[in-house]
């Protein structure tokens, strides 16, 4: 197994990783999988507490999406949706997404689906369809997007320079034009003393608004926002942001895109994260678990309203001029179909709501731990901040590299979580985990913090 070690420090470019560190260590080879455990190639079993990326609702080893993929692969492996092609597969998935999303913001029609491989491909292409969009209703100056700071949305050009991180920023030249950040609705870190999550809220609001303002309403297209932030630190805004962020939208005609690329499809107990934390998309971004990341395939949800507008100039242009060589690729998406279908049998997203319950139950507890600042999430969705004075909200040196320390020691643990900027711990099971197995979970995650508590009292 060290051979693979010395192959894997050779030849593999490792993505979101520190390249100096990795070549010191060496990579985790993980080898094989069932249900919510992975095995490494010494035969250690380990949790999957994050689902691999935020991704592998179903579970590992799950035959019926194996059975799905070979049996399109035998009929038809390959099939495009260019120049008016298509297959089975891309129809029956488009129909039952339809099915399965909200209603259009305004009602007036039916989603479209246009299909990638990516969540960083999909909010790349919310960038062009908002370009494309506001072109041809003759708003041409009508093209800035505004994101978050913290705000995850891709490591593209486009979708990094929506991401609100500056990691993905520095050395890439990086964001493009036309790509704003505003606040972070971070209550715990960032609400001014004394100030409820209510004020919190319209504060951020009031900002919003007046970067609008100052930009020019008639240059600014649209806001996009995940319900829950992932990889940005697991921040859940207040009962209100929303309300009052979409109320500023909707006054200046700006776009609501909704990136569902880690809360959709059960993850917060509700269909899609927009239902629990009370948005109305205009647009959306699915992938991960749409296919439970079995293969890679993502959609973005467009409604009626932007498709009428494109019809009549790709017509004069003979094209609708985007997509890529595996959109709606049919393996895929017999895979992603299936997925869907599975969920529908196994009443799977009533299942993460009612695990959920005890899952954010054990979640808070853990804020009784020393060093434990702020627990926070939704469904089987959390993350806790680790600060050196829970009183102060004082943070840790970044030196200490606190949230690493303690991601090593649940790995000794036998739990994989992921340690994300701002020392905080995210937690994303499978959805198919059980209550018995959040304990397992939990149990393994206490004793990780409390080893790391032992060690920074020394």
């Amino acid at each position: 197994m060290d051979h693979l070690s010395d192959l894997d420090r050779h030849f593999v470019l490792h993505p979101a990783t520190n390249l100096a560190a990795h070549q010191r260590q060496g990579p985790l080879i993980i080898e094989r999988g069932e249900g919510i455990y992975v095995w490494d190639t010494q035969g250690k079993r380990y949790i999957e507490g994050l689902a691999g990326l935020w991704c592998v609702a179903l579970g590992y080893g799950e035959d019926a999406l194996v059975d799905a993929a070979a049996e399109q692969m035998r009929k038809l492996a390959y099939g495009q949706l260019f120049a008016s092609r298509s297959h089975e597969p891309a129809i029956l998935l488009s129909e039952k997404l339809a099915h399965w999303l909200p209603p259009t913001r305004s009602g007036d029609g039916p989603w479209r689906f246009l299909f990638g491989n990516s969540g960083s491909d999909a909010n790349d292409t919310q960038i062009k369809l908002v370009r494309y969009y506001n072109n041809v209703a003759g708003r041409s100056q009508k093209k800035k997007i505004i994101s978050r700071w913290n705000g995850y949305h891709g490591v593209t050009v486009g979708s990094a320079s929506l991401t609100g991180l500056p990691v993905f920023h520095t050395h890439f030249d990086l964001p493009i034009e036309g790509i704003l950040h505003t606040d972070c609705p971070h209550h715990f870190r960032h609400a001014e003393a004394g100030e409820s999550e209510e004020a919190f809220a319209t504060r951020l609001a009031a900002n919003l608004e007046g970067m609008i303002q100052e930009e020019g309403p008639d240059t600014v297209a649209a806001f996009i926002a995940e319900p829950i932030m992932g990889a940005g630190g697991l921040i859940v805004p207040p009962a209100t942001y929303f309300e009052k962020i979409q109320a500023v939208l909707e006054r200046h005609d700006v776009i609501l895109i909704d990136d569902e690329v880690i809360t959709g499809f059960g993850r917060l107990g509700t269909p899609f994260g927009c239902q629990a934390m009370g948005m109305r998309p205009d647009t959306m971004t699915l992938a991960k678990a749409l296919s439970s990341a079995y293969l890679p395939i993502s959609a973005v949800a467009v409604p009626d309203w932007m498709h009428e507008a494109m019809k009549e100039p790709s017509d004069k242009l003979g094209a609708f001029a985007h997509g890529f060589t595996y959109s709606g690729h049919p393996v895929a998406a017999a895979v992603a179909l299936r997925n869907l279908q599975l969920f529908e049998e196994r009443d799977l997203i009533a299942h993460a709501a009612r695990v959920g319950q005890h899952f954010q139950a054990r979640l808070a507890a853990l804020g009784e731990l020393p060093f434990v600042g702020s627990t926070r999430g939704r469904g089987l969705l959390g993350g806790l901040e680790l600060v050196r004075d829970v009183s102060a909200k004082r943070r840790f040196a970044a030196e200490d590299k606190v949230a690493i320390r303690v991601a090593a020691l649940a790995l000794e643990r036998g739990l994989l979580v992921r340690a994300l900027a701002g020392d905080t711990i995210a937690i994303c099971p499978p959805l198919v985990i059980t209550e018995a197995q959040v304990d397992e979970l939990f149990d393994c995650l206490q004793s990780a913090l409390r080893a790391f508590a032992d060690e920074t009292a020394r």
